[in-house]
């Protein structure tokens, strides 16, 4: 879809409705919540960039992602203090400009172990307070909270290849695997013949082998960690070119759906305005705008939460990457939503207010955030949410 298209199919689609007679119009159309987990910790300041900050640009000599100017490969301004990564300008940029999607920065858990696979339970169970119980993940438990409501049903689904840890529990939750799309577009023999062909071609041969070196080097550092942190999830490809049969199946038949993205882990090369990462928000953005698209009508009752586990390290690492961090932003989208503006708590960024002077802190807790997105959908009482996260006062951020 061209970006004027999008606006244009933006501007004319109609209101929302929800599942549990919440605020966003006629309960008699049940809402729609997909979550989206990418799982690897994304760098989230190369996605929701903090143009306005001096020490941003000097300790990312080689991966910052140029101020915003209106030249190809600048970032997108969305306020004074903020800029998008202008992979996704043809694509989330104009839900933004519709009202349509908005950014949480600062967000995350209190959990600081910096391990993918500790950080992520942590998140899909969403119990608080040290305590886990492995049989009960934070959608199943909205699920039942909805189905026991008296309330139209809610049906969940799981788009994985196993039932994720944030649906199990009670209610009995469906998954469906989605087509991982995710290889190279060159073979390693291919990459040789390409490379063999450029070869006497001075810079240009030079550039082609340094592109194919950097690509292995990449490779081969990621393959082992990238791998075990993507925990099976669909490639952002795969989501891409899937997107069309997640919003069919939510469109005709579930109301609360999760999918996890992988491939985020850059810890070696991860580029800036262009590169491997720029690549990775590209596919997400297009498959994102393409569920939009798809869910027609109901897209005005679908709310769309993009998590990861983290955020990343503040300040590049020696190999024009960046390592395990805290605080990370969250997106939400929806034809619904009060969108079009980067939402709570927020701090000038700076080294001062770095977290233990690497990461972003954590100053929007994601249960506090999550239960306030879903208060405001569903119309859930302190008991509900308390039910859903346990212990946790809902924040609620006005998008809703």
């Amino acid at each position: 879809m061209q970006r004027r298209d999008l606006l244009k199919w933006l501007g004319a689609a109609p209101l929302a409705a929800t599942c549990a007679g919440g605020l966003l119009a006629a309960p008699a159309a049940p809402a729609k919540l997909l979550v989206v987990f990418l799982r690897g910790g994304y760098d989230a300041a190369s996605l929701l960039v903090p143009s306005a900050s001096d020490f941003y640009y000097q300790v990312r000599p080689k991966i910052a992602i140029p101020k915003p100017s209106g030249a190809a490969g600048a970032g997108i301004a969305l306020s004074s203090d903020w800029a998008l990564h202008p992979a996704l300008k043809d694509s989330v940029f104009p839900l933004f400009q519709a009202g349509q999607a908005a950014f949480v920065p600062f967000a995350g858990t209190d959990d600081l172990t910096r391990s993918h696979f500790e950080t992520q339970d942590t998140i899909e169970l969403g119990q608080g307070g040290g305590h886990r119980n492995y049989r009960s993940g934070f959608l199943n438990r909205l699920a039942a909270v909805l189905n026991g409501s008296g309330a139209l049903a809610c049906t969940p689904i799981a788009f994985t290849d196993q039932l994720p840890t944030i649906f199990q529990g009670d209610v009995d939750v469906p998954n469906v695997a989605l087509r991982t799309v995710g290889k190279p577009a060159l073979d390693e023999r291919q990459s040789r013949i390409v490379a063999a062909m450029y070869g006497g071609h001075g810079t240009l041969g030079r550039q082609v082998e340094e592109g194919f070196a950097t690509r292995g080097e990449i490779a081969r550092n990621l393959i082992g960690e990238m791998a075990a942190a993507n925990r099976n999830a669909v490639s952002t490809k795969g989501f891409e070119l899937e997107a069309h049969r997640i919003a069919a199946l939510m469109r005709d038949k579930y109301q609360i759906g999760f999918v996890d993205v992988g491939g985020w882990d850059t810890h070696v090369g991860q580029g800036a305005a262009g590169g491997y990462l720029a690549g990775r928000f590209e596919e997400l953005g297009r498959g994102l705008a393409r569920f939009a698209n798809e869910m027609g009508a109901d897209w005005h009752r679908t709310v769309v939460v993009v998590v990861s586990e983290f955020g990343r390290t503040f300040r590049e690492n020696g190999n024009a990457g960046t390592d395990h961090g805290h605080g990370t932003v969250f997106w939400v989208l929806g034809g619904g939503i009060k969108g079009g503006t980067v939402a709570g708590d927020q701090v000038a960024v700076s080294a001062a207010t770095l977290f233990q002077n690497r990461d972003y802190p954590v100053l929007n807790e994601y249960r506090a955030v999550l239960g306030g997105l879903f208060a405001r959908m569903y119309g859930l009482s302190a008991r509900q949410l308390d039910a859903v996260f346990p212990g946790t006062a809902p924040k609620g951020l006005g998008l809703v």
